[in-house]
């Protein structure tokens, strides 16, 4: 949905007891499946400065990729933006002083897609609701991938909202059909139509592909089901996909170093995933080598970057795969740099979610320059930026 930053996102979000929860935003219209991950992608995007920025930008090739569009469908990318600019995001809840609060506003203002730039906006107080982790989470990327069904997906969002609690509380029936998409399908008004079409593949899929086991609740008048409610807990073999992309990183020792050096959260994380942890390691060797200096943030960025970096003692001869492979590894470092601290997120986001297994493993601890990933990151990139390694080919 980033690098995440999970700690803001979900953590700590216990309120005292005498205070209500506050309500999440239901987003409600047929989203299709795509249109829902192009939904919570586009609100990744953006998070960071959802409240101080008017207008967000993604690169629409890599937004393509992120949710599974074929990377040169604009057409099928211009419905979805369509529908989501026509679809309703509604809020009823409780402000911090106790009283109700009820908005609603179109979950994009606007979008436009020029020189292959996704360019889009949220309504300011639609931003302002999305941006309070009291109010609404956001979905992990790699977690919306798994699904596919878009009833399932829906399920899990609106549940997602609410698994600090334990429950989603009381919905009545036709909200919760309008959540789904199926508010004005007659057929659906039948609970038993809706359980065996609806609900029951839903719960099934959410229990099956991801990081939270829902159950459902009803409450009856009469013969006539009237209210739904799902209780929610962690799914303990899944849980895993919920954790930020970023902490096998934060465990790495090379991490406490570039953080201890002065480099930030997401400098210390863009530079292992770029560089890898051994190079990076023997850089913190040579820059610590160099005695006290002044800005060691910046001399390290420079010697990453090539300007003051160590010398070899000795040229050793080459062999031509290894001439290859370094510069294919030269290249893809290119490619990287030119990418914006967004874009760059976004694609080791969305090559992990590719990767199982030490595959995953690997490129966690190396980054771009995982060696056992290294035919699969060509393949990535060659299809981010066709034509990118044909100089490294005819050399």
């Amino acid at each position: 949905m980033e690098d995440i930053p999970r700690d803001q996102l979900t953590g700590a979000l216990r309120r005292a007891a005498v205070k209500k929860h506050v309500a999440a935003i239901h987003v409600s219209g047929k989203l299709t499946l795509l249109q829902r991950r192009l939904s919570n992608v586009l609100l990744l995007n953006a998070y960071d400065t959802l409240t101080t920025q008017a207008v967000h930008r993604i690169d629409a090739r890599t937004l393509c990729l992120m949710i599974g569009y074929n990377s040169h469908d604009m057409e099928t990318l211009k419905q979805s933006l369509r529908g989501l600019a026509e679809t309703v995001a509604e809020w009823d809840m409780l402000d911090e002083d106790g009283r109700q609060e009820w908005g609603v506003s179109s979950l994009l203002s606007y979008a436009k897609l020029k020189g292959g730039i996704c360019e889009y906006a949220y309504s300011p107080a639609l931003a302002q609701k999305l941006h309070d982790p009291k109010v609404f989470a956001l979905i992990n990327v790699n977690i919306q991938r798994r699904f596919t069904s878009g009833h399932a997906l829906a399920l899990y969002e609106n549940c997602y909202r609410f698994v600090r609690t334990g429950s989603t509380g009381w919905w009545p029936i036709d909200l919760f059909r309008r959540l789904m998409g199926v508010s004005d399908s007659a057929y659906y008004e039948t609970f038993k139509h809706l359980n065996a079409k609806i609900i029951k593949p839903a719960v099934e899929e959410v229990n099956r592909s991801s990081n939270i086991i829902v159950t459902p609740e009803t409450r009856k008048m009469g013969r006539a089901v009237t209210d739904i409610r799902f209780l929610i807990r962690d799914n303990p073999q899944l849980s895993i996909l919920d954790l930020d992309d970023g902490e096998g990183a934060r465990r790495s020792p090379v991490y406490e170093r570039l953080r201890k050096l002065g480099a930030s959260d997401r400098l210390a994380r863009q530079w292992i995933a770029e560089h890898g942890e051994e190079p990076l390691r023997a850089r913190l060797d040579y820059v610590a080598g160099q005695g006290d200096v002044k800005n060691p943030v910046g001399y390290l960025s420079a010697v990453l970057t090539r300007e003051g970096a160590p010398k070899p003692q000795a040229a050793a001869p080459v062999s031509p795969a290894t001439h290859a492979r370094a510069e294919q590894l030269g290249r893809i470092q290119a490619l990287v740099a030119a990418r914006s601290p967004t874009q760059r997120d976004a694609d080791k986001r969305l090559f992990l979610s590719r990767l199982e297994g030490v595959q995953r493993d690997d490129f966690e601890r190396h980054g771009w320059m995982s060696a056992l990933n290294a035919a699969a990151i060509r393949a990535f990139w060659e299809d981010m930026d066709p034509g990118a390694f044909e100089p490294a080919a005819k050399g």
